[in-house]
């Protein structure tokens, strides 16, 4: 199967932002339903500069954050690379705590990732224009709160990747790269069918050693207040090689006015970018196993593999060995 790629909607492959994005603003057209991309596009994007953000943690964040800054781990020495929105003429409001701002999609989710590890290099890539996603030297981290839609039933096979997608696809499975993925919000199992369509950028990462789905919960949990999965969020569902790559993280849109998994997927991706700046020699495979392997599974309420999958990411116990393998 070949043609047009959406970002996340509803035709042919679509692709449309993961997230439910703000309470203050609905949705626009350009937001449901992204540019067509290819090699014809039109959208050139690729590297958009980030304004640095206030080094400050924010009361969304895990205070796990904080605790990591105080130990000098801000994400120096790793480029996170933001494929999203950079050229739509969608935007919608919001409040990370540095005031209410409004902005398209892609700079909702760089700023993000860019406060939880303000010492990262940032990168983006517009996802409308269909090329490969270059790499930088030393780690690479790839956020993905997008996904590829199209009618249920294809095989991942069948699908013609553009440039884009299938260079994303090739460094998950050749552990090139972490790749942070938005898990989706039709409160659907990764994969699954929601209106007769399936996200096959979902399907295509199932069992690549570096692909982390990403699930949101209503608040960042603890032991004493156990976190549930948000009502939108999609889960891990029965497939253990979903289960053991699958992670679920705080997204507090009642403090930010940004709902969605969308706003999941960057922060896993700046705690990937810190934990790369403590382990220094550690390869993007060690990186998402110790993000894996370090989940816990007591600040959930009724904690199920096929919900939750490995659990809440621990950014402490993250970085609290002394060396990773």
């Amino acid at each position: 199967m070949s043609g047009n790629f959406l970002k996340f909607g509803i035709a042919a492959l679509v692709l449309l932002p993961a997230s439910i994005a703000s309470a203050q603003e609905a949705l626009d057209a350009d937001e449901t339903a992204a540019l067509c991309h290819g090699g014809q596009s039109i959208c050139v994007s690729a590297k958009i500069p980030v304004a640095r953000t206030t080094q400050t943690v924010q009361n969304w964040m895990s205070p796990d954050v904080g605790a990591a800054w105080a130990a000098g781990y801000k994400g120096k020495g790793v480029t996170i690379t933001i494929v999203d929105d950079f050229s739509s003429s969608s935007r919608f409001s919001g409040n990370f705590g540095i005031g209410v701002q409004t902005q398209r999609h892609g700079e909702w989710t760089r700023e993000e990732a860019s406060m939880i590890a303000p010492a990262a290099t940032i990168r983006s890539k517009d996802f409308s224009t269909g090329t490969a996603v270059p790499l930088a030297g030393g780690r690479n981290v790839l956020n993905l709160s997008y996904g590829m839609y199209a009618n249920a039933g294809y095989s991942v096979s069948q699908i013609g990747w553009a440039r884009e997608e299938a260079s994303i696809i090739s460094y998950a499975t050749k552990g090139s790269a972490i790749v942070s993925k938005a898990a989706g919000n039709d409160a659907v199992a990764v994969g699954g069918v929601t209106g007769g369509q399936q996200d096959y950028l979902d399907l295509a990462l199932i069992g690549k050693q570096t692909a982390i789905f990403v699930g949101a919960l209503s608040t960042n949990g603890t032991t004493a207040n156990k976190a549930e999965l948000a009502w939108y969020s999609n889960y891990a569902g029965s497939n253990t090689a979903v289960q053991s790559h699958f992670l679920v993280v705080g997204v507090e849109g009642d403090k930010t006015g940004l709902y969605g998994t969308s706003f999941a997927a960057p922060i896993i991706s700046g705690y990937a970018a810190i934990i790369g700046s403590k382990f220094t020699k550690a390869t993007p495979v060690q990186i998402t196993n110790d993000l894996l392997n370090t989940a816990r599974s007591d600040t959930l309420v009724n904690y199920d593999p096929s919900v939750y999958g490995k659990g809440e990411a621990s950014f402490s116990r993250a970085l609290a060995p002394v060396s990773i393998r």
